[in-house]
Formats: structure tokens, sequence, C-alpha cells
């Protein structure tokens, strides 16, 4: 918080003996998104759940191949009944 406080009294100095301070204070807020973005691009590299998901990612996969496709089953096999259309009345089961 004390170095945010430094700079922001710095910055405000720069202001005032500056001959266009529109455009330091435009540099500035550039450079501080810079820096902004490349904080939080290294703190999400840094965290502890990012390995994590490639491990998830690569056993989801190796559990996708091992899986097999369901067998198609014969609907009119022997011993299948055929399925029955909807009467005019409700089944008593």
């Amino acid at each position: 918080m004390a170095v945010a406080g430094t700079w922001a009294y710095a910055l405000a100095q720069l202001t005032v003996l500056a001959d266009r301070p529109v455009e330091l204070l435009a540099g500035a807020a550039v450079a501080a998104a810079l820096l902004l973005a490349t904080l939080l691009a290294l703190r999400s590299r840094a965290l502890p759940g990012a390995p994590r998901s490639g491990r998830l990612a690569t056993a989801l996969r190796a559990r996708a191949r091992g899986r097999r496709v369901p067998r198609q089953v014969d609907p009119d096999a022997a011993g299948r009944s055929r399925p029955r259309a909807p009467g005019p009345r409700p089944s008593a089961a």
C-alpha cells in the first residue's frame, strides 16, 4: 500500500511539473494497465489448481478412450416382445 501511495505522490508531482500533464497521465495509465495485465497473467500461472486441470483433462481423455460403444440391441431378436403402441385406454400396469 505504501508503494502505491509513493507512486501516486510521484505521479502527482510529475503532472504539476509537466508541460502537458494529459499525455503524462495517459502514458502512466497505459503503463499501469500493462503492469496489471502482466501481474494477473503471472498469478494465474502460479495458482496451484492450474496443473491439476491438465492432469484432469488427460485422465478424462484416457477414460473416454477406454469406453466402448454400446452394442446395438436388435428389437426383433428371438425372445423380445415388440413395443406396443398406446391404446385408447391407459394400461393397467
